[in-house]
């Protein structure tokens, strides 16, 4: 059989090999992942990528290095040496980070997420506004390599790549931001600097006096929407919900200052429960208060009292034949 023949069979086993964790149906858990690979699966590659999920599935990656700008990979093949896979994606340059920094640090919204290691769904909204899209718009944008003899590109090696990185990015969300040009130690380390300091370099420029509470000294007064605007992107989290509500002066606000800013409903809402909810959930009672003959006797009081209403409560009852 001719060299050329040698990827058509099957790949070799790789002992202790990355393995994607899905089983089978879909990669990829968090909403970045799914983004990723969905951004892949549009590019219309076919069954390079079904033969990727099995490569994936089978554990044949033997590394994967995530780093500002390539994603480097080895993967087993049929062949006895293993294949160098890259796939290149342009980092942000320092300027867009700072500038995004400025952003993210101006609404504690992504601050708080982030500092917790989550990367909310209206990131994607904050690089896009700021011109530097998180994800691919198109295969144009990747540098994909792989020294494969399959003249396709990508091949079922680039491709079982794409689907253990996007079980990494679930793995850790900030492997994106890495790959980007920006790492987490590095990011939060700004955001802090920004958050603690908003007085600090650049901070006239970025509008971040406005990060000061509205009426203190520096703050804003031109009402919620204002400070959620301050380090520009889209106004998310309780600030898109209070942004049209003005911010009074606070001399005039100290008589309501504990009350909700908009009116709250009568009472809460309540979910309709059975009358013996009590009863089932306590279980049977101990035979030192009467067994389980206890729960029967009380079970008529409970429905009587359930269907009575309010003005049962000073009604007299009795607890049914037996009771005492």
């Amino acid at each position: 059989m001719s060299a050329d023949f040698a990827d058509y069979r099957p790949p070799r086993p790789v002992e202790g090999g990355l393995r994607a964790r899905s089983t089978r149906g879909a990669i990829g858990e968090s909403w970045w992942a799914r983004r990723f690979l969905a951004v892949l699966e549009s590019f219309a590659l076919g069954t390079r990528l079904t033969r990727g999920r099995s490569y994936a599935r089978k554990g044949q990656l033997v590394s994967l290095d995530v780093a500002p700008g390539t994603v480097d990979a080895t993967v087993q093949g049929s062949r006895p040496a293993p294949y160098r896979v890259s796939i290149g994606l342009r980092p942000f340059p320092d300027e867009v980070w700072d500038r995004l920094a400025e952003t993210l640090a101006g609404q504690a919204f992504f601050s708080a997420r982030l500092l917790a290691g989550d990367l909310p769904p209206e990131l994607e909204d904050v690089f896009a506004a700021a011109g530097a899209p998180l994800f691919p718009a198109s295969i144009g944008e990747l540098d994909l390599r792989c020294n494969c003899p399959d003249f396709a590109v990508p091949c079922k090696h680039l491709a079982a790549t794409f689907y253990l990185l996007a079980e990494a990015f679930d793995a850790d969300p900030f492997q994106i931001l890495h790959w980007r040009g920006r790492g987490r130690a590095e990011l939060l380390a700004h955001l802090r600097t920004r958050r603690g300091d908003p007085a600090g370099p650049g901070a006239e420029a970025a509008g971040q006096q406005t990060l000061l509470p509205a009426g203190t000294p520096g703050g804003t007064s031109g009402g919620t929407s204002a400070g959620a605007r301050a380090g520009g992107g889209p106004v998310v989290g309780a600030a898109a919900a209070l942004a049209g509500i003005p911010d009074p002066p606070v001399d005039e606000a100290l008589d309501g200052f504990w009350q909700a800013p908009v009116p709250l409903p009568v009472r809460p809402a309540t979910l309709p429960a059975v009358p013996d909810l009590l009863l089932r959930q306590l279980g049977p009672p101990g035979a030192s208060i009467g067994g389980p003959g206890l729960a029967e006797r009380l079970r008529p009081a409970y429905e009587r009292f359930g269907s009575a209403g309010p003005e049962a409560d000073d009604a007299p009852w009795e607890a049914g034949a037996g009771g005492s």
